[in-house]
C-alpha cells in the first residue's frame, strides 16, 4: 500500500448534496475540456505576423506558443494534486479563472511580455481536463463512467481539431485580439455551468501540499521541455541546450528521492511504479507523440503551394476545414472505445488504437495525391488516437487509489504533453533539414512529409509494444 494511499478520505455530505443529471454533468465537463483544449491552436493562425503583431523578432514570439505548452505541462500534476486534497470543481473553477485571466490580458495588449502571461494563464487551464475525468468518476453511476471519462480524454484531441478552422477564420475576418476576447467568453460560459451543474467531488485526501515536490517538479519539467522545443533553435549541441539536459536530469533525480520520502507527494511514486501505471504512462508518451505528428505536418502539406508537385496551396482556413473532421472522429469514437474496453478490456482497446494510428500514416505516406486522400489519412489517425486516448483513463483508474484519481490523471496528461512537446522538436527538425527550392523560399520537400509520417508510425508501433507489457492483474 502506498503512503499517499493510507491518507484518510473526507466525503462531506453537504457538498454532495446536489446531483445533477448525468448528462448535464458529462455535457459540461465534455465543453470545458473542448474549450481549455483549443487554447494549443488557438494561435496557429497568427504564428507567421506574430512578430509584426508584438514587435518583436520570430525567436521571441514563438514563446507565445511555448509559455502555453510550459505553464500546462507544470500546472497539470499540480492541479491533480490540489484537486485531490481541496476538491476537485473548486480547483477546477479556479483552472477556468486562470484561462478567462489570461485571455484578458493577452486581449488587452499588444506586447511581447503581457501576451506571454496570458498564454502561460491559458495553459494553466489544460488540468481541467483531469479533474474532469475524476469527477466523472467520482459523480457518475457506474455503467456512465466509462463513456463519459472516454468523452473527457478525447477533447485534448477534439478541442484543437475543431479550434483551428474557427481560430483561422477569426484570425482572417477580425482583428486578432478577437481571438483572445472569444476565449474569454467561452471560459466564462464554462466556468458558468461548472458552477451552476457541476457538485463538489465528496472524495477528498486532506494532507499538507507538498510545495518541495512541486518546486522541483516544475524546475524540472521547465529545463526538459525548454530544451526539447528550442534545441532545434538553439541548437542541439550547444552549451545551453546540453546545460538544461543536464539540470533536468539532475533536479528529476533528487525530485524522485525526495518524493519517495514524503507522507503525502506530489506524485506518489510508488503507486506510478506499478507496471500498470509505468507503461500505460509510457505508451501516452508515444501516443500524444504520433498525434502530434498529424496536427503539425497535414496543415503544411495541404498549404504548400502546387508548384512543389505534392502542395494542394490551401488557405489556413481551408485546410483547418479539411482537418475539422478529426476532431468529431474522436469524439465520436470515445463512447465506441468505452463500450470496447467494457467488453475486452482497456488495454486491447489501447492496443487496437495505437494500430490504427500507424495504419492512418501508412496511408499518408501511399496517398498524398488529392485532398480527400490527405483527409482519408486524418480521419483514421484521429480515430485512432481517438479509441487511444479514451482507454488510457480507465487502465489508470484500474490502478491507483480512489484518493489519487486527480492527481494520476494529471501525471498522464502530462505523459501526452511530453510525448507532443518531444513530436514538436523532432518533427519541425526533419522538415526543416530536407527541403526544397521554391524561388527565394525552403519549404519542406515530399522525402521530408514521408520521413516525418515514417516516425510518427513508429512511435504508434512503440505505443502497441508498451501496451503488450501492461499487466492486467487485479494487484496492478
Amino acid at each position: 500500500m502506498s503512503l499517499a494511499a493510507d491518507a484518510s478520505t473526507t466525503v462531506t455530505d453537504a457538498e454532495s448534496g446536489r446531483r445533477p443529471s448525468p448528462g448535464l454533468l458529462i455535457a459540461t465537463l465534455g465543453m470545458v475540456g473542448v474549450v481549455v483544449s483549443l487554447m494549443q491552436t488557438l494561435v496557429i493562425p497568427i504564428i507567421p505576423t506574430l512578430p509584426t503583431l508584438l514587435g518583436t523578432s520570430a525567436s521571441n514570439a514563438s514563446w507565445v506558443i511555448t509559455s502555453t505548452l510550459l505553464a500546462g505541462a507544470v500546472f497539470t500534476p499540480i492541479s491533480g494534486r490540489l484537486g485531490d486534497m481541496f476538491g476537485k470543481r473548486r480547483v477546477l473553477f479556479v483552472n477556468l479563472l486562470a484561462l478567462i485571466a489570461g485571455s484578458v490580458v493577452c486581449a488587452s495588449f499588444s506586447s511581447l511580455l503581457p501576451e506571454i502571461v496570458g498564454r502561460s494563464l491559458q495553459g494553466a487551464a489544460v488540468g481541467a481536463i483531469p479533474l474532469g475525468i475524476s469527477i466523472m468518476r467520482d459523480e457518475l453511476p457506474v455503467e456512465r463512467v466509462g463513456s463519459a471519462m472516454a468523452i473527457m480524454s478525447a477533447t485534448l484531441g477534439v478541442g484543437g481539431a475543431i479550434g483551428l478552422p474557427v481560430a483561422a477564420a477569426i484570425a482572417q475576418n477580425a482583428d486578432w485580439h478577437v481571438l483572445f476576447w472569444s476565449s474569454a467568453v467561452l471560459g466564462a460560459l464554462c466556468a458558468a455551468l461548472v458552477f451552476l451543474f457541476v457538485p463538489e467531488s465528496p472524495v477528498r485526501t486532506p494532507a499538507r501540499f507538498d510545495f518541495g515536490g512541486a518546486v522541483g517538479l516544475s524546475i524540472g519539467l521547465l529545463a526538459l521541455l525548454i530544451a526539447i522545443t528550442k534545441g532545434a533553435d538553439w541548437g542541439w549541441s550547444s552549451a545551453s541546450i546540453l546545460t538544461l539536459f543536464a539540470i533536468s536530469l539532475v533536479v528529476f533525480l533528487g525530485w524522485g528521492f525526495f518524493e519517495l520520502r514524503q507522507r503525502a507527494p506530489l506524485v506518489d511514486l510508488r503507486v506510478s511504479a506499478r507496471p500498470r501505471v509505468l507503461f500505460t504512462n509510457l505508451a501516452s508518451i508515444a501516443v500524444g507523440f504520433s498525434l502530434y505528428g498529424m496536427s503539425l505536418t497535414f496543415p503544411q502539406l495541404l498549404m504548400a503551394p502546387e508548384e512543389t508537385g505534392y502542395g494542394f496551396g490551401l488557405s489556413m482556413v481551408n485546410a483547418g476545414l479539411a482537418l475539422a473532421p478529426t476532431g468529431l472522429v474522436m469524439m465520436a469514437l470515445s463512447p465506441v472505445s468505452a463500450r470496447l474496453s467494457a467488453a475486452r478490456g482497456p488495454k486491447l482497446t489501447l492496443m487496437l488504437g495505437s494500430t490504427v494510428i500507424g495504419v492512418g500514416y501508412l496511408c499518408a505516406v501511399l496517398l498524398m495525391n488529392s485532398v480527400w486522400q490527405i483527409m482519408l489519412a486524418a480521419v483514421i489517425v484521429a480515430g485512432g488516437v481517438g479509441l487511444a486516448y479514451a482507454a488510457m483513463p480507465a487502465l489508470i483508474m484500474g490502478a491507483v487509489p480512489i484518493t489519487e484519481t486527480a492527481a494520476a490523471n494529471g501525471l498522464n496528461s502530462l505523459m501526452r504533453s511530453i510525448g507532443t512537446s518531444t513530436s514538436s522538436a523532432v518533427m519541425s527538425v526533419v522538415l526543416a533539414h530536407m527541403t526544397i527550392s521554391l524561388g527565394a523560399h525552403l519549404l519542406p520537400s515530399r522525402d521530408g512529409f514521408h520521413t516525418t509520417f515514417f516516425i510518427a508510425m513508429s512511435a504508434a508501433v512503440v505505443a502497441v509494444a508498451l501496451t503488450a507489457c501492461i499487466p492486467m492483474g487485479k494487484k496492478d
